[in-house]
């Protein structure tokens, strides 16, 4: 099968050839260590999807505009939203971490100006020349952050904020919200309008749990964030695309919205959260919603030996894989601390074991 063939198939309910397999990305120096194993040029990544025997690719038309957000010393900026992060030392590596929060006192009238790139300002005919070079893949558009709520906004408003603003209908955070997604709607409208037939799933985002609890009420999911993502996941329906929805930690008290929202696949699946298990997740919700995720990167990836990292996998697939409708990926980006020889087995072992009737 191709990679196409087989994620669609699986995506039916269905039992393909062997599970599918995704890949949500890597801290610079893991992904600097997969790279150097494998034999790769640092900006080959291309090649470890390869290695890694990932059946997903992500595509994304470029910006093409006029500068939006100016540098500032001592500060990365994201070009398009104006988020900032500084960088941050740990003991195994280092990450950029959200700082500054420059709408964290803004007025309404700040959150109407904000600077937000215009959808005219892509370039919408790469979309059809990655699709062509990918077009044996499962082709994605989006990614875990791609029209979500709480976090994005959190990054330019602080979580504390943007919570508060949930809670109470704050005019400011809300209008920062709908602004974004609108825009992110917009430019989703065009890259389907340009290469719909050729797109295989919209990729979307909303952290809603923590380890152990619900991140923010029923009530305000249901009234402030489920409209906001309707914006996109209604453009998505009308060419026909399955959806899947990334939520880090305990979130599967709103799968059953997530259903009637008409998303097709969850992604993330922290085993270690409340009511996240694979075995409570596939009893549960495995008629109804896909899984793409379970395979921590806080377990035995991170921690364990080379066995105990293929145990994992294979505990993972022993449970999700019959039936087919689960797709096998880390919980989030690999962090440094992951030993690179834990990494490839986790891949590995998922390509061997994860073959119908292997396991």
């Amino acid at each position: 099968m191709t990679s196409k063939e087989r994620v669609k198939i699986t995506l039916q309910h269905k039992e393909a050839d062997r599970v599918p397999i995704n890949f949500a990305g890597a801290n610079m120096d893991i992904d600097r260590r997969l790279k150097e194993h494998f034999g790769l040029s640092p900006d080959d990544n291309d090649g470890l999807l390869e290695c890694l025997h990932v059946d997903f690719r992500v595509i994304e038309p470029p910006y093409t505009g006029k500068t939006i957000h100016e540098n500032v010393p001592g500060r990365n900026i994201d070009p398009l939203w104006g988020i900032r992060t500084r960088w941050i030392e740990n003991e195994s590596g280092g990450y950029w971490d959200y700082c500054d929060f420059p709408l964290r006192d803004a007025t309404l009238e700040q959150a109407k100006n904000w600077p937000m790139p215009d959808p005219d300002d892509f370039d919408y005919d790469s979309v059809l020349e990655q699709c062509r070079k990918y077009k044996d893949y499962f082709i994605v558009f989006g990614n875990p952050g791609y029209g979500d709520v709480i976090n994005s906004t959190g990054m330019l408003r602080t979580m504390e904020q943007t919570l508060i603003d949930l809670i109470t209908d704050d005019p400011v955070g809300l209008e920062i919200m709908n602004r974004k997604v609108t825009t992110q709607s917009e430019i989703l409208r065009r890259v389907l309008e340009t290469a719909g037939d050729k797109i295989d799933m919209l990729w979307i985002g909303e952290d809603l749990g923590t380890q152990k609890t619900p991140m923010v009420s029923l009530d305000v999911f249901r009234r402030h964030i489920i409209p906001l993502h309707m914006k996109n996941i209604s453009i998505a329906k009308e060419y026909g695309l399955p959806v899947m929805i990334h939520s880090c930690g305990s979130s599967s008290w709103a799968f059953n919205d997530f259903i009637e929202m008409g998303i097709d696949v969850v992604d993330t699946l922290q085993p270690e959260a409340a009511n996240m298990s694979p075995e409570y997740l596939k009893k549960t919700f495995g008629e109804k919603l896909c899984f793409n995720g379970c395979i921590s990167t806080a377990g035995a990836m991170a921690y364990g030996t080379t066995d105990e990292a293929a145990q994992s996998v294979k505990d993972v697939l022993d449970v999700m894989m019959p039936g087919g409708g689960y797709i096998m990926a880390p919980t989030h980006s690999i962090q440094d601390n992951s030993p690179t020889e834990n990494v490839v087995t986790v891949f590995e072992t998922a390509y061997e074991y994860g073959k119908y009737g292997v396991g």
